[in-house]
């Protein structure tokens, strides 16, 4: 990549674990920053895996799991014991050459840490620390636990999802944590820029249920303008139709098809070669389409089931209709769309070998920001860290290995 890295300059250090605050830190490292990520041999990053058993250990699964090293690339990677003493002097040492901090652990964590942002504060006055828990560290709810699937039924989405005669439907996604990620890595740029222009440091509050708002706002609105909840649809729109999944020729392949305005039923109608439909003037609204809705979506099924999910994609948008194929896992690394854009790239990791991994999903001036290093191991940049950062010197590393302050295996918890 021959553009230089916007926060080349900018050093963050991450007490983040599992996807919310990791794909924060990550959009940051892809950026250029330095994310110096603290995990511990006790309680690693969950998402290497939740249980530290011996044979996890002896087989080094925790280095195994691609949706850790998909979210951690670009990052050096310290293993600090920071329920002891030493630990948290460690941790303060490296803050105190920090510009920020994010964590993401339940309220109330970091302070009995001794690492909370009055104690970050007396060592660094222009620290900038974000907290992602799933509720926000303030109101009511701030010391509750939560992950993907609490923070999306409080969002209330799930009462949106569903079918009409069924029971509001979780997604199972985690949305909460990838829209809190997002949101944290925004709050992060905007706290940075506010301290380049004012030389002061903020804390920053986010709670993941509230920024997953935005998925479900028009149930809000709804019931705002109504005082009633929004009826599920399932696949359905409750304005626009058809709007919805339709089965294709092969085995579990679909097709989306969502009609918004005139210009696209008139060509969806042509597509198909069905000017009986096109011609029917009670067919010319949005309402007049939802009374024959069923007939609607039979004709399009009858449709869809002669042709692939590409094949029916590629003739309706031609005919200017929005559809899309519904893509399968296995398909995304050889999608025309992708590899033409050239998304993935291999990269090379110890233990798993080459893999393919995603790129950022912006470009600048026609480049996307690249992997500069896979994933860290546990504790794999512990020397590069605290030698050349800190400027420990050898036997004293190995005296806080001993000690086991650091480490670069996991405590079995058997």
């Amino acid at each position: 990549m021959t553009q230089v890295l916007p926060l080349r300059n900018i050093r963050i250090i991450d007490f983040t674990m599992g996807w919310a605050g990791p794909l924060a830190t990550r959009h940051l490292a892809d950026m250029g920053a330095e994310v110096i990520k603290i995990e511990s041999c006790t309680h690693m990053d969950w998402w290497r895996g939740w249980e530290n058993t011996p044979e996890m250990i002896a087989t080094k699964e925790y280095e195994k799991q691609p949706i850790f090293n998909i979210t951690n690339r670009n990052k050096l990677g310290v293993a600090i014991d920071l329920t002891l003493a030493e630990g948290r002097n460690l941790a303060l040492r490296l803050v105190k050459q920090a510009d920020a901090v994010i964590e993401n652990q339940a309220t109330g964590v970091m302070k009995k840490l001794g690492l909370s942002y009055d104690d970050l504060r007396l060592v660094n006055k222009q620290i900038i620390m974000l907290s992602l828990p799933a509720f926000g560290v303030e109101g009511p709810w701030g010391a509750y636990r939560g992950y993907g699937s609490t923070v999306e039924h409080a969002s209330g989405l799930p009462h949106l999802s569903g079918n009409p005669d069924g029971p509001p439907m979780q997604t199972h996604v985690a949305y909460g944590d990838a829209c809190g990620g997002i949101n944290a890595g925004a709050a992060l740029l905007v706290g940075l820029f506010h301290r380049k222009k004012t030389g002061r440091g903020q804390r920053i509050d986010i709670s993941q249920v509230e920024g997953m708002h935005q998925l479900g706002v028009h149930g809000s609105i709804e019931q705002g303008l109504t005082g009633k909840n929004p009826e599920r649809t399932g696949s359905r729109h409750p304005i626009f139709v058809p709007h919805g999944v339709f089965a294709c020729s092969e085995p579990d392949s679909w097709l989306v098809i969502a009609v918004t305005q005139e210009k696209e039923w008139l060509g969806l109608c042509a597509a198909m070669g069905r000017p009986d439909l096109s011609d029917n003037s009670s067919l010319r609204s949005q309402d007049g389409r939802r009374e024959q809705q069923d007939q609607i979506e039979a004709a399009i099924s009858r449709w869809t089931a002669e042709v692939t999910n590409k094949e029916g994609m590629h003739i309706l948008q031609e005919a200017g209709v929005p559809a899309g194929a519904v893509l399968q896992p296995t398909e995304l690394l050889d999608d025309e769309g992708f590899v033409e854009r050239e998304l993935w790239v291999k990269i090379d990791r110890q233990v798993v070998g080459r893999k393919s991994h995603p790129l950022s999903p912006w470009k600048i001036n026609g480049e996307r920001a690249p992997i500069r290093w896979a994933a860290p191991l546990l504790g794999q940049h512990n020397k590069k860290v605290f030698c050349e950062l800190l400027g420990m010197s050898e036997e004293e590393l190995l005296k806080l290995t001993s000690d086991k302050v650091v480490g670069e295996v996991p405590e079995s918890t058997a």
